[in-house]
């Protein structure tokens, strides 16, 4: 599988976990000149913008971790964005990072951190 369709295996998979709990997928895959957002959610008020970081081993570590404080920033930077261009009311914010592992065999492993940042 190479990393294009391994990235979108991971988005649709955490797309999947967030709506069995209920909530609303906005959009996915949000792109400016300044970068994406790969899934922005809802549920009961609160606009989620989940980062998506999809291995097939963790040799290299988690998922999780390769959303360094650089990278957290510019996701800040890209919601301000998204909540300008969408004249959506919310009762607050959180950011998400969901790591995934998907091993050569057997299932996928998800690991969700709400309001990782």
């Amino acid at each position: 599988m190479n990393r294009r369709a391994l990235g979108a295996r991971g988005e649709s998979l955490a797309g999947d976990w967030y709506v069995e709990r209920g909530y609303a997928i906005l959009d996915r895959n949000w792109r400016t000149r300044s970068g994406e957002l790969d899934l922005i959610l809802e549920s009961g008020g609160v606009i989620v913008f989940c980062e998506v970081k999809t291995r097939t081993s963790d040799a290299f570590g988690a998922g999780v971790e390769a959303v360094t404080r650089e990278k957290q920033l510019r996701i800040r930077r890209l919601a301000t964005e998204w909540l300008d261009a969408h004249d959506r009311p919310h009762r607050g914010l959180r950011f998400d990072v969901v790591s995934i592992l998907v091993p050569r065999s057997g299932g996928p492993e998800i690991d969700v951190y709400e309001a990782a940042f």
